[in-house]
Formats: C-alpha cells, sequence, structure tokens
C-alpha cells in the first residue's frame, strides 16, 4: 500500500515562500511535509537575487578600478576572465545553499519529498507514491520567466535568468529584452564586465518606478555605455552567423541590430501547470493562483503565497506572505496583506528604491493636496566623500506633513528606504524623520535633510523672523 502522511501543513514548493512557512510552522510545533520537484532554494538562491547579486558585486568591483583616478589613484582597466566571475557567483551560491537544503529542514522536523506534487482531490496530494492529506495545504510554487510572443524565439538560443549563470556565456554584444530589474542590473553588470550591452523595452526603462528617478538612472547607464531603446516592439528574431539578429520597430521605423548572445528579461508567470489545480478547486488564471487578502485559495484548506501569487514577485514579500499564512493556519488570527508600506529596490548602480505611494498616484487620490520633496546626494558630505553623488531622494507628504511615499536613487537606496516603510507603516509625519539625530557623516543624513526641508518654507519665513525679533524686544 502507498504510503500516507497526515501532517498539520504541507507545503508545496521550496522556494523562499515555501521554506519559510516550513521552517517556522515546524519550529512551533507543527507537523510540515514539504515538497519540491526541482532545487531547494527556489529561483532566489539558484537563478535570482543570490547569483544576480553576486555577478552585480564582481562588476562593481571592475568599474572601481576603472574609476580610481577621482581618488587620486591610478586607474587601469581590469583583465576580466568571466570563467572566474562565474566561479564567484556559483562559490556564492555554494555557501548560502545549505541554509536551504533537505537535511537541515529535516534537522528542523520536516518531512521533505523531492519529487513533483498533484493534488488528486480537495484534501490530498501525491508525490512519489506517498499520499499526503494535510490538515492546510501552502502552494508556494514559484514563478518562472515569461516568454513574449516573438516571432523567431523558438528556433533561436537565448537566456533568461534561470540558464544564464550556469551557461557562463562570455558576451561580446548582449541583447536584452526587457528592461525591468532583471533586465537593467545583467543589462549593467555585463556592460561593467566587458560585453556591449542593448536594452529593448517596450514601455519605458523600470517602467513601475518614479519616471523622474527612472529617467536618471538611464542616462547613468547610457554614460557607461549601455544602449538603451525605449518604447519599441520586438518582431522578430533570428539566428545570425554564431550570433543574434533582433528586429524591432519603434514610431513606425524598422530597427535591426545583431548581437552574439541574447537574454529575455520580459516578465514572468506563475508555477502552476501539472498540480492538478481542478481537482482541488482551486481557481487560478494567467496571473496566477486567485487568493482573498488573507491567501487563501477558492478551497478554504489552501493558501498560495509568493511567486505563484503575485501581484509582487520579490523575495521579502515571500517572507511577508509566509508570516501571513502562519498566523492564519496555525493560530486562527485574520491575518491579511497589506502592500500600502512594500518596499522594492534594483540593485544597479546606484541603486533605485521605491515605498509607499508615487507622486503621481497620490496627486490622482489627494489632487492639490501633496507635497513632493527633493534632496539631492550631491548635498550629502559622505556622498561627496565617497564621489558617489548621483541621485536623490524624492519625498511624497500630504500638505500637513504625513509621508506618503519615498523613491530613492543613490548609494545604499535600498538601506536607506526602510525608515520611509516604518514611518508610512506608522503613518508618520515628516517631522519624525527630521527630528531623528543622524550621525555625521552618513548617508542617512539625506533622510533627515528631506523630511527637514518640509519645514523650511515656514521655519525661515518673513513670520518667523517678525516673532524672533519681538521676543528680542522682550529681553
Amino acid at each position: 500500500m502507498a504510503q500516507e502522511l497526515l501532517p498539520d501543513l504541507c507545503v508545496i514548493g521550496a522556494g523562499s515562500a515555501g521554506l519559510s512557512v516550513a521552517a517556522g510552522a515546524s519550529q512551533m510545533g507543527a507537523s510540515v511535509v514539504l515538497i519540491e520537484k526541482g532545487r531547494m532554494g527556489g529561483e532566489c538562491l539558484n537563478s535570482g537575487c543570490v547569483p544576480s547579486k553576486a555577478l552585480l558585486a564582481a562588476a562593481h568591483e571592475a568599474h572601481a578600478r576603472r574609476s580610481a583616478a577621482r581618488f587620486g589613484l591610478d586607474a587601469s582597466e581590469p583583465a576580466i576572465d568571466l570563467a572566474k566571475v562565474y566561479d564567484h557567483v556559483h562559490s556564492v551560491i555554494a555557501e548560502i545553499a545549505p541554509q536551504d537544503s533537505p537535511e537541515r529542514y529535516e534537522g528542523l522536523g520536516v518531512r521533505v519529498i523531492q519529487a513533483p506534487a498533484r493534488f488528486t482531490g480537495p484534501d490530498a496530494v501525491e508525490a512519489d507514491g506517498i499520499k499526503v492529506r494535510a490538515r492546510r495545504f501552502v502552494l508556494a510554487t514559484g514563478s518562472r520567466p515569461a516568454l513574449p510572443p516573438i516571432e523567431g524565439l523558438e528556433r533561436v538560443s537565448f537566456y533568461t535568468n534561470e540558464d544564464i549563470f550556469d551557461s557562463r556565456i562570455e558576451p561580446g554584444h548582449l541583447i536584452v529584452i526587457g528592461a525591468g530589474p532583471i533586465g537593467v542590473e545583467l543589462g549593467q553588470a555585463y556592460r561593467r564586465l566587458g560585453a556591449t550591452v542593448t536594452l529593448l523595452e517596450a514601455n519605458r526603462l523600470l517602467s513601475r518606478d518614479d519616471p523622474e528617478l527612472a529617467r536618471l538612472l538611464a542616462e547613468r547607464l547610457k554614460a557607461e555605455g549601455v544602449v538603451v531603446e525605449e518604447g519599441v516592439r520586438v518582431s522578430r528574431v533570428e539566428g545570425h552567423g554564431s550570433g543574434i539578429a533582433v528586429e524591432f520597430a519603434r514610431d513606425g521605423e524598422r530597427h535591426r541590430i545583431e548581437g552574439s548572445h541574447l537574454l529575455v528579461a520580459a516578465g514572468r508567470r506563475a508555477n502552476i501547470e501539472g498540480l492538478d489545480l481542478e481537482r482541488a478547486g482551486v481557481s487560478a488564471d494567467e496571473r496566477g493562483i486567485k487568493v482573498d487578502r488573507r491567501l487563501k485559495t477558492s478551497n478554504r484548506r489552501i493558501y498560495a503565497i509568493g511567486d505563484a501569487v503575485g501581484p509582487y514577485r520579490l523575495t521579502h514579500v515571500a517572507g511577508y506572505h509566509a508570516g501571513i499564512v502562519i498566523r492564519n493556519a496555525l493560530f486562527r488570527l485574520p491575518a491579511r496583506v497589506d502592500y500600502g508600506a512594500l518596499p522594492w529596490v534594483t540593485y544597479t548602480d546606484p541603486e533605485l528604491a521605491h515605498v509607499g505611494l508615487k507622486a503621481d498616484e497620490a496627486r490622482e487620490r489627494l489632487g492639490a493636496g501633496v507635497r513632493i520633496l527633493r534632496w539631492a546626494f550631491n548635498e550629502n558630505d559622505r556622498a561627496v566623500a565617497e564621489r558617489q553623488t548621483d541621485g536623490l531622494v524624492k519625498l511624497v507628504t500630504t500638505k500637513r506633513g504625513r509621508i506618503l511615499g519615498a523613491t530613492i536613487l543613490g548609494a545604499r537606496a535600498g538601506e536607506l528606504i526602510q525608515p520611509w516603510g516604518l514611518a508610512i507603516a506608522r503613518r508618520l509625519k515628516a517631522i519624525a524623520i527630521a527630528n531623528m539625530i543622524a550621525p555625521y557623516p552618513t548617508y542617512g543624513e539625506v533622510n533627515k535633510r528631506v523630511a527637514g526641508s518640509f519645514y523650511t518654507p515656514a521655519l525661515f519665513s518673513k513670520r518667523t523672523a517678525r516673532i524672533v525679533r519681538l521676543l528680542a524686544r522682550l529681553g
């Protein structure tokens, strides 16, 4: 007879979302079965956050050598051995991998099954000949690169983030379809590692980010030699000798470029095939599994989280979803998702980070009741000392100073955005950040300065001057 397991929780998918649920639930006393058909750690560890940031770090070091003259040092063109760079990337993955391994999770008390899973009914899953009947299920099956409907794409060799690090390519001219975070990060990295890079984007570069700061980043990329083609429609790709040719149109004009390699970074889609969701009564569409604000599916026993759900396919959202599900599934607390203070970061140089409402969104909701404040990095002493003066902080507040959103383009933007997320979640006003004592000299002073600028017009007004003079007469 087939083995049958009866855990409190069955998690399908061992990426960031699934691992967070499995570890948390098991350590809180629940019996957990974790099923994964691919590599433990999922996309983030194996083909996303970890390898991309390792590649970006290598690219940063190469750029630093070229830029050394600004510090009075001898600049030089680095001798780049991409094979060794890829060795560095994979050594980083290997160093982190034990944290996501079957052995670690079995040590936490989780039963790990490495095989495909499929539902056999509304309360049962089968994997590797084992039937699992759990009190609750969590679908954390992740996502994969979406492939746009481009003529000829199926007939040529191309890469996505899922295989570009394993392929160890050495591009002469890398053509990237898509200028979202993946395309922009890898585009800048390969440019700094010696390749010619062309970005092709149907909309504009980083279209979900503040247009003003995204434009400044595009200018920085162009200054480094990245070719950025926005507002284009890629119509066809074909092999060209040992390389690739891409045809696209913009403003009615047709263009053709030729390169050595093609990277497709045009969005992602949920992994839901092969699960037999219809047998479980779980509704899904092309965007992913449908859930309510408690992350419950149409089957009350089953939750879905992370990239399989969207709309934000980010590792830290996966961790956030995990906490929501644990509170609901284990403790029956009515926890609900709230993306109002959700940050995201594109790890280019300079970084681009955002949280809350963008300026146009705030104006659409509040009309004239919005103030937009800016503070440039070239007014920050630490940034000047380190020659990292590109960028600015853009703060969105109400007329009374409540913080609605912030976008930062600049060095360490991913770190600097975090206080603004807390401020939005706690409904704080700019005065809370303005009154903060920031150590000198730090990049963090940009946050204090931009918040303080909310009060500058009133503080240095004629009315204030009159009050000061009046008080002076009183002794």
